[in-house]
């Protein structure tokens, strides 16, 4: 799930994934932090999610995945849309 805040130049993009599905550590990559998984780990919010928020440039696009352990790459089912490959999300 993505959860959005605008800001006046900027939109805070937080990425939010269940606490354990999948199991293990989880990071957000995308062309945003040049695809570096240390970059946007996800972190428990003690709600039952954990999250990440990245910080935007506003109306501009960025394609993203999820990386959890076992170099297992995943989609976000609520990005703005799709490339074939990747995640899209529209700020």
């Amino acid at each position: 799930m993505l959860e959005r805040k605008q800001l006046r130049t900027r939109a805070q993009v937080t990425f939010v994934l269940p606490d354990h599905t999948p199991d293990g550590p989880v990071s957000v990559v995308g062309d945003f932090n040049h695809w570096n998984p240390a970059a946007h780990p996800l972190e428990s919010r003690g709600d039952g999610t954990r999250a990440t928020t990245v910080s935007l440039p506003r109306h501009s696009a960025h394609s993203f995945r999820y990386l959890a352990a076992g170099d297992y790459w995943f989609n976000d089912d609520t990005a703005d849309s799709h490339d074939g490959t990747n995640s899209r999300i529209h700020t």
